[in-house]
């Protein structure tokens, strides 16, 4: 099962290894994980960032995962919802 990995990245000093744990955790149960946090988007305008997520979460994931405090991001909060809509599995992690 393809699985989009969401949570807070903005103002988490951490974010990359927070991310990388839990796409490996869940790697380990079989499933195939979109890790955004590796995506290397640093720096970029939000709006791109957005822009280069969101395809995956709309084409192709079957679940979202939602790691622990998920809802104080905006972008997880839109990615959830925007899964939601789309009738995905939501994983709370």
């Amino acid at each position: 099962m393809k699985v989009y990995l969401a949570g807070r990245i903005r103002g988490r000093a951490n974010y990359f290894e927070v991310f990388a744990a839990a796409a490996d955790d869940l790697r380990k149960q079989g499933f195939e994980v979109f890790n955004p946090a590796a995506a290397n988007l640093e720096g970029a305008p939000l709006n791109k960032i957005m822009a280069y997520l969101l395809p995956y979460l709309c084409l192709e994931a079957e679940a979202i995962a939602l790691l622990p405090g998920w809802w104080r991001s905006g972008g997880a909060r839109i990615e959830y919802l925007l899964a939601r809509y789309l009738g995905l599995k939501i994983i709370k992690l």
